[in-house]
């Protein structure tokens, strides 16, 4: 299996799925957009996997990349028909990519939450096995909220009616983190957009707070990642 994945922040990669890969002896290459690295000719690939990161995707003004990142999104899950699993800003790209629509939110969600599944995430072959409701790792102000009429909404939360989605039967979009270890809440609160945010929805202090909820959480975190990802690799036989 090819892998592409790609970054939008270097803290922001593929977490505990590394292990995983690395297990199995799959190597990916990476493209850190934030750094001018150039999108490659996504047809070499199997397997789309898009981090989260801390700009949004209506700032392709600032971001000029956005505009050719939704493009090789595009063109991956829509003309090449191959698996993609993108996770926050990679759900939102996906979103966008395909017809969709991103905005900001109601209200932020940050720290350790719980989503559950519709009916139809209940048959989706992407969560069979996962927990629900589901405990999960939540770091976003921006939301999907709207999605083209092929697209099937497969998990929720109280404030976030779009937690997890499919595109036709290969392409997933998951708001949430389902990548969290135990030094993803340090590397991410030492971006300063990540911390100002955290600080403005929870009050000073509250990093210690998440880091502590989250190490808590991990075995379970670990046991969903595990099953995600035997069913990502699953993905390929669709």
């Amino acid at each position: 299996m090819k892998l592409l994945v790609l970054q939008h922040a270097a803290v922001e990669h593929p977490g505990i799925f590394r292990d995983f890969l690395r297990e199995d002896g799959v190597d990916w290459d990476t493209v850190l957009l934030n750094e001018g690295q150039p999108i490659p000719a996504v047809d070499a690939y199997d397997m789309m996997l898009v981090m989260g990161g801390p700009q949004d995707v209506w700032e392709e003004q600032d971001y000029p990349w956005l505009k050719l990142e939704k493009a090789a999104i595009r063109r991956f899950v829509a003309d090449l028909k191959r698996p993609y699993v993108g996770i926050c800003l990679g759900h939102q790209l996906l979103a966008e990519a395909i017809g969709g629509r991103v905005a900001k939110g109601k209200s932020a969600e940050i720290g350790v939450m719980t989503v559950s599944k519709t009916e139809s995430g209940h048959s989706d072959a992407l969560l069979q096995g996962v927990p629900d409701p589901l405990k999960v790792l939540q770091w976003h102000g921006a939301e999907v909220t709207e999605l083209p009429h092929d697209a099937t909404v497969l998990a929720r939360s109280d404030a976030c009616e779009i937690q997890a989605f499919r595109y036709g039967k290969h392409a997933y979009g998951l708001q949430c983190h389902v990548e969290a270890t135990h030094e993803t809440v340090a590397d991410w609160a030492s971006l300063p957009a990540y911390s100002t945010s955290l600080e403005e929805t929870m009050g000073k202090g509250t990093v210690r707070h998440i880091g502590a909820d989250v190490a808590e959480a991990l075995p379970q975190f670990k046991a969903t990642a595990r099953l995600l990802y035997n069913n990502m690799r699953a993905l390929r036989a669709l």
